[in-house]
């Protein structure tokens, strides 16, 4: 294994964007006198997952996605609601999460003076560079690319093409994409030609999606690259 260019995930790869959401819907709904229940968080984060999905297809944009899904959720409670509006609260909630995932951080800091890190990430622009550097993970990174300012998402090949156009030097041999998302890290990296870790704590895979590696934990990346 000789790779030289490592493009990482975001959410659930270096962040924990389970613990980030969590915090920015129990804010949300208690603007809404709600409390964040079991029940009504699955309920929410599967009308959203299936609105990513759709996305990551081409079917919606992602202000389709971002600027309807609440109105989309409450009306399924029977609630009407400004569905922008709480977008907006929501994201200004979601900027403040930045806990790392395990010991990201030190993993950054092992690989970043021996390989060319970068990230490659679906989301908004502001909410993922300000994450980042709350975080204090930016200066491991020599770029960031995210879809808001690419005009593309992951899994697309078109996503990829704007990322290599922009890495100096890059070679598809020796690159791989780190992430947690078979449908969009592990499909994309596919589409694109470049090698994939498939970051897998505890999912079965039943997508039929095979990564060229899988790993349990960030803290096994060091010694898989090295290996």
């Amino acid at each position: 294994m000789t790779y030289k260019t490592l493009l990482f995930d975001i959410d659930d790869t270096i962040l924990d964007f389970q613990d980030t959401e969590n915090q920015a819907l129990q804010k949300l709904f208690a603007t809404q006198g709600l409390q964040l229940t079991d029940t009504l968080k699955q309920t929410y984060q599967t009308l959203n997952h299936g609105l990513w999905q759709d996305f990551e297809k081409g079917k919606l944009t992602r202000e389709q996605v971002t600027n309807e899904r609440f109105g989309l959720f409450f009306a399924s409670l029977g609630k009407e609601v400004d569905s922008l509006a709480l977008e907006q609260q929501y994201r200004a909630f979601l900027n403040q999460g930045h806990k790392l995932l395990g010991n990201s951080d030190q993993v950054l800091a092992r690989l970043a003076p021996d390989f060319d890190t970068y990230v490659v990430t679906n989301g908004v622009s502001k909410t993922q560079y300000q994450r980042l550097s709350d975080a204090k993970l930016m200066s491991f990174f020599k770029d960031v690319f995210v879809s808001e300012d690419t005009g593309y998402q992951k899994p697309m090949k078109e996503f990829f093409d704007y990322v290599f156009a922009r890495i100096p030097g890059l070679k598809k041999h020796e690159t791989v994409i780190i992430g947690d998302s078979l449908s969009s890290d592990i499909l994309g990296g596919q589409l694109a030609g470049i090698d994939t870790i498939w970051l897998n704590p505890h999912k079965k895979n039943t997508a039929g999606i095979t990564p060229t590696y899988e790993i349990q934990s960030i803290d096994q990346l060091p010694a898989l690259l090295r290996g």
